[in-house]
């Protein structure tokens, strides 16, 4: 049975000539787990929320979307509430109430259904989704990846035939990702919901689909099972190649001749099983496994950043989310801080850039604590500052304004700030977007438009709060590179993040945030090699032969001079 029939399908938003989707054509059939992919800015987003009408952005459209066999235009809204279940990419844009018990009736009493049926459905979906521990539980206790699976509890308490889900796991830690799409595997298996989502993630998604779409530019240019398009990407030289799971790009890069009569893996098992036939011989007797624990000697730099015996909580009488917290930044570094949700990475990013004050201890910054200095000694070409909600930078009606509102304390002429603004706008690939307003881009957009904020501010320290969220692989390699550049010019990074595979490519330390505190640090190299499960899919691929190689490329360069 079709759920969603698309003809012919276009969309453009208001003021823009160029098309944001483009002559769309799609069937999907009951029961389905399809997967969306593509660059930032592609369509995604726009493509999933014309498939519930009452989240629509405004705009020009054409085309038809037929629901199981009607128009969709004519499905009444209370029809739509109940039957098409859409989870968004930031939890708290999902949350409505203060309690998880009442957010998970909300939907049920907007409904009008009997107390007798909401208590029942709401039993259902908190034993299934196993919250009932946190059941009484304030929303603003919980935890990102608890509001996520809160998001979709709440989504599927109305028994909905379909599931669409825009980037569900962009704000989760990598174990707390995989448990999330797990349940949604669950969902389809078991309950033969109909499953449309669009991911970055993909080395847990894929092998859970049934369907890959890829859109490029707005323009549909793949439909097929994941390994197929694989193919298809690897064959065409296209730059969504680089998002595909790190099984394939390490065999395409070794079984270049074979690759196009044999399935390509996936999973982990399938990757490894290939390099088990492919090296029959062990990491002991070759020589390969030759990780050494424990941390580089380097050379001392001055300090950039400096945590001595911290403590911090955000209310007086409340827990505290920063226990005694030590450790150094040298000038120069990249470094990168890692770990689950809820364990107090972004507070002490907070406690760095002076939006927050510890209680006990010091934090300071080039033997300075920010929280005591001035507004423009801070942030002039000393200080720069990614959050994690990139939102709260935008002020100004468009890209261009907001862009120039960071240099209006600048003395440059305006064709100086123009040179400046232009090579920005150039790097973060926002020239398209300059005329439209900031909260009409989509997630990866807004993320690229207030990294280019902060970088007009010429930092010498600068800190990023998850600056990967909602990229495609292909700006992400884009993004790594000019860290790395930056890095190399002097410039401190600090960086949290729950992109391991950016964090083991791109980063220089790293360490594992735990409980208000750090619990392990080393070079990234060591670091990932140290780890079973908080690792690289390329580390678990193949750390039985070559422990030390936590990198598709380090993979593929074992590999090849193994042969």
């Amino acid at each position: 049975m079709e759920v969603y029939r698309i003809e012919d399908l276009s969309f453009s938003f208001p003021g823009q000539q160029k098309k944001a989707l483009s002559q769309i054509d799609l069937t999907v059939s009951s029961g389905e787990f399809i997967t969306i992919i593509g660059k930032s800015g592609c369509g995604k987003s726009t493509l999933l929320k014309q498939l519930k009408p009452i989240l629509a952005p405004h705009g020009v459209s054409s085309g038809t979307i037929h629901y199981k066999e009607a128009p969709l235009s004519e499905i009444d809204h209370r029809t739509q509430a109940s039957e098409i279940g859409f989870v968004l990419q930031n939890p708290d844009n999902g949350i409505v109430t203060d309690k998880v018990w009442h957010e998970l009736a909300f939907g049920l009493e907007s409904l009008g259904l009997d107390g007798q049926t909401i208590r029942l459905r709401v039993a259902e979906m908190a034993s299934f989704f196993g919250i009932q521990t946190w059941f009484h539980k304030p929303v603003s206790e919980l935890s990102g990846g608890q509001k996520q699976l809160l998001n979709l509890a709440s989504v599927m308490a109305m028994h909905p035939s379909l599931l669409i889900l825009d980037e569900p796991t962009s704000q989760l830690d990598p174990i707390a990702a995989m448990e999330f799409l797990e349940t949604v595997s669950k969902i389809n298996r078991e309950l033969g919901v109909t499953v449309i989502m669009t991911e970055h993630r993909l080395e847990e998604v894929l092998p859970l689909t049934d369907r890959l779409i890829v859109l490029d530019d707005g323009c549909l240019i793949a439909d097929d099972a994941p390994r197929n398009v694989g193919k298809k990407l690897h064959a065409m030289g296209h730059p969504m190649y680089l998002s595909m799971p790190a099984p394939m790009q390490i065999y395409t890069a070794i079984e270049t001749e074979t690759m196009m009569h044999t399935p390509l893996p996936l999973t982990v098992k399938e990757g490894r099983q290939w390099l088990q036939g492919k090296f029959r011989y062990s990491a002991e007797t070759s020589g390969l496994h030759d990780q050494k624990d424990g941390p580089a000697v380097k050379l001392q730099q001055p300090v950039a950043a400096e945590f001595k015996d911290v403590w911090f909580k955000y209310e007086k009488n409340g827990p505290d989310i920063i226990k005694d917290l030590s450790f150094k930044v040298q000038k120069g570094q990249f470094y990168c801080l890692v770990g689950g949700n809820g364990t107090g990475k972004s507070t002490a990013l907070s406690l760095l850039s002076g939006i927050v004050r510890p209680y006990r201890g010091k934090v300071l910054l080039e033997g300075k604590q920010p929280a005591s200095m001035k507004v423009r000694d801070l942030f002039h070409n000393f200080l720069g500052v990614l959050p994690q909600n990139p939102q709260s930078l935008f002020v100004k009606k468009t890209v261009e304004l907001d862009l120039y509102e960071m240099l209006s304390d600048s003395e440059e002429t305006m064709e100086q700030k123009k040179v400046r603004m232009d090579a920005v706008s150039a790097f973060a690939e926002l020239e398209p977007l300059l005329s439209m307003h900031p909260y009409d881009l989509s997630g990866g957009e807004q993320q690229r438009a207030a990294l280019a904020k902060v970088l007009l501010l010429e930092p010498t320290i600068l800190i990023l709060d998850e600056p990967t969220k909602g990229l495609d692989s292909f700006f992400k390699e884009k993004l790594g590179l000019f860290l790395k550049k930056l890095n190399a010019e002097g410039v401190t990074i600090i960086m949290v993040s729950h992109d391991i595979e950016f964090c083991a490519k791109y980063g220089e330390e790293c360490s594992m945030f735990f409980d208000g505190g750090i619990v392990s640090t080393n070079t990234a190299t060591a670091f990932f090699a140290g780890n079973n499960f908080y690792t690289t899919s390329a580390n678990r691929m193949a750390r039985h032969l070559w422990r030390d190689a936590v990198t598709v490329e380090s993979v593929i360069e074992r590999c090849q001079t193994s042969l």
